[in-house]
This record gives C-alpha cells, sequence and structure tokens, in this order.
C-alpha cells in the first residue's frame, strides 16, 4: 500500500512538472510574441525625443504621433483603399471559393483530383517567385494602377479552397440525395443548402481573407505608384522613406493599422478556432 502511495505522488509530481514546465514554454514564447506588440505601442506615444530610449513605459506620452500620423500623410485615403480592396476580394473570394470546393468535394468529372492536386500545389509556391510573369500579364491587360489590379489577383486562394472542401467531404450525403429526391439541382443544393451549412466556414475564412489583404504589401507596391491607390502598407513604407528618423511616427501609423486587425481577431478568435477543428485537419 505504501509502495502504491508514494508510486501514485510521484506519478502526480512528474505530471506537475510537465504542466510547469509547458506553462513556462507558453509564457515564454507568449512574451516573445507580445513583446514586439508593446515596444511598437511604447514607441507611438514617446515624443521623437525619448524615440531611442530604453524604457518600454513613456515618461510624458503623446497623442501628437497620432494626430501627425494621420494628418501629414493622407493616411485615412490609404486605410479606405485597403478596405475597399480587403472587402471586395472577401466577398469575391468566397463566393467562387464556395463553388469551387463544392465542385471539387460532390461532383463527379474527369481530372477533379489533378485539379484538386493542382491547386493545392500552390501552396509550395510563393509570391515573389511569381511576382514578374504575374505583373506582365497584368500590365497586358491593362490593369496597371487600377483597383482591378489590386483585387483580381488577390481572389484566388488555395487555402480557401482547401479549407472548403474538406469542410463539404465531411457534410452527410443525405442532405443532397433527399434534396435530389425532391427534385433539386446542383445549383439549388449548392445555394440552399451547403451555402447556410458553411456559415461557420465561411465566416473565419472572411476573416483570414480580409486580414491577410489588409496586411498585403508588396503586390500592392508591385503594382501601384499613383500615390490615391496605395494601400495602407505601402503607405507606412513611404512614410517611412520620408521620415526615415522619426521612428515615433512610424509606430503611431503601424498601431492604428494594427488597431483594427486586433479587434477582429479578438471578435471572431472562436469562429476561426472552430473552422480549424471542422476542416478536416487532424
Amino acid at each position: 500500500m505504501r509502495n502504491n502511495a508514494s508510486n501514485a505522488y510521484f506519478s502526480r509530481s512528474q505530471v506537475t512538472m510537465v504542466r510547469c514546465l509547458w506553462m513556462l514554454i507558453a509564457g515564454m514564447l507568449a512574451l516573445m510574441t507580445l513583446f514586439p506588440l508593446l515596444w511598437m505601442v511604447s514607441i507611438a506615444f514617446k515624443p521623437a525625443a525619448e524615440s531611442f530610449s530604453s524604457s518600454l513605459i513613456p515618461e510624458s506620452p503623446t497623442f501628437d504621433n497620432f494626430i501627425y500620423a494621420l494628418t501629414g500623410v493622407p493616411f485615412i485615403r490609404y486605410m479606405l483603399n485597403s478596405f475597399f480592396v480587403s472587402a471586395t476580394v472577401t466577398i469575391v473570394a468566397l463566393f467562387f471559393h464556395t463553388m469551387a470546393g463544392y465542385a471539387l468535394a460532390r461532383l463527379r468529372f474527369p481530372g477533379r483530383e489533378i485539379i484538386f492536386l493542382a491547386i493545392f500545389s500552390t501552396f509550395l509556391v510563393s509570391l515573389p517567385v511569381v511576382i514578374v510573369p504575374l505583373f506582365i500579364i497584368v500590365k497586358a491587360m491593362g490593369m496597371i494602377n487600377s483597383y482591378t489590379g489590386l483585387i483580381v489577383p488577390a481572389i484566388f486562394n488555395a487555402f480557401g479552397i482547401f479549407l472548403l472542401r474538406q469542410y463539404y467531404l465531411s457534410l452527410p450525403r443525405e442532405i443532397e440525395e433527399a434534396a435530389v429526391i425532391d427534385g433539386a439541382g446542383y445549383w439549388r443544393i449548392y445555394w440552399s443548402i451547403i451555402l447556410p451549412l458553411s456559415r461557420p466556414m465561411m465566416s473565419a475564412l472572411a476573416i483570414l481573407f480580409f486580414l491577410a489583404n489588409w496586411n498585403s504589401f508588396l503586390w500592392p507596391l508591385t503594382i501601384t505608384s499613383n500615390p490615391n491607390l496605395w494601400m495602407v502598407q505601402v503607405g507606412i513604407a513611404n512614410f517611412k522613406s520620408q521620415y526615415s528618423a522619426s521612428w515615433n511616427y512610424m509606430m503611431a501609423a503601424s498601431t492604428i493599422v494594427a488597431i483594427p486587425t486586433l479587434v477582429l481577431f479578438v471578435i471572431f478568435q472562436r469562429q476561426i478556432m472552430d473552422s480549424l477543428k471542422i476542416s478536416g485537419l487532424k
């Protein structure tokens, strides 16, 4: 009995030690993630004379940096451009991605698996690899310095098609079979049954698509030279070139840009987590 009790005690002690170790590792990773954000916010509230101070807490916090960031350059215009492009890409992408995911999951046609593998293989190709031929195509189509050039190339996203396909494969076929018996076609099934069932996944993908386009930099920088079409990340980059030593202004602008993304993630984090649980990624 004493041996069993001692073994149980040591077993509980080991479990407690392992938990404490994992909590310590998680805390360190969380601190490493949050520290750059805290440093950015700290510099955003510091006057120019304190910008290079090592103190994380500003000695004399000020809002002048935010006022200057919003008035020194057409920053509101940049944010409106980003919002318009991000919202348009999100809506159009979800419409086409749901159709593509449903077709790849439910319809039977020659070459379906090859098409899915071709789409999935684009995960291995990053934007810098294809940016030159993509720019040549967009230029040949006359979409340079236009909202169309910012929106159309950003619509396709293999990640969204993959997640929606995996989600549709998890849906019971009995629902569609009952609709077929009632005389519904593929389009009626997609519009009246599949889309309503896809709302949790679509809401999560909408947040991910919006945030990805809100923070996009390389393609908007490549495709636009007109300042009236600059998105917010390009505007911040130009802000740095104009005020290369004014880190307080740059960090204030970056803080303003980060606030909408943080708010969206806090509000919709449950939908994002649920989408990963039901997507078949195990």
